[in-house]
């Protein structure tokens, strides 16, 4: 038996964080919505679930009460430059971020304006460079977000 399979706690990857972050969006969600949202077996939801759950990484499941998830990430805006022609495939791959939770096409310097979510500094970097390697991105600029001052949004 290969040992790392028996290891209960392995380091998240990707569908781990996608699963993740659609939980912290709603804990209520059931498991066959999940999966169609993730683009996966339900019965590999519930097993990702359960080993969640075992490893610790998933203690719990709760109502979330007032609006201070930004206290606990980082936030960035990111300014997106795109080559000619290339800013659907571009917006669609963007989509795919679970991470994004903004993307304007703007008038000005770049073409879109995204705002990114993320639970660390090293997964905001990981993610600027993966929307950098998007093809047809020629240029981003970020600005982390040190304090939020109004918030209007619903």
């Amino acid at each position: 038996m290969n040992e790392s399979r028996v290891n209960p706690s392995p380091s998240p990857d990707d569908l781990d964080r996608r699963l993740i972050l659609l939980l912290q969006a709603n804990a209520r969600e059931s498991t066959a919505t999940l999966a169609r949202k993730l683009g996966v077996a339900r019965t590999t939801v519930v097993a990702r679930l359960a080993r969640l759950e075992a490893s610790g990484r998933i203690v719990g499941y709760t109502a979330r009460l007032g609006g201070d998830e930004a206290g606990r990430s980082v936030q960035a805006f990111v300014g997106i430059t795109v080559s000619p022609k290339a800013g659907r495939e571009v917006v669609k791959r963007l989509a795919e971020l679970p991470e994004l939770r903004q993307l304007s096409s703007v008038s000005g310097e770049f073409d879109y304006m995204a705002l990114l979510r993320a639970d660390t500094t090293a997964r905001l970097d990981a993610l600027l460079d993966e929307i950098g390697e998007i093809d047809g991105v020629l240029r981003t600029n970020s600005s982390v977000v040190l304090a939020l001052r109004v918030d209007r949004q619903t």
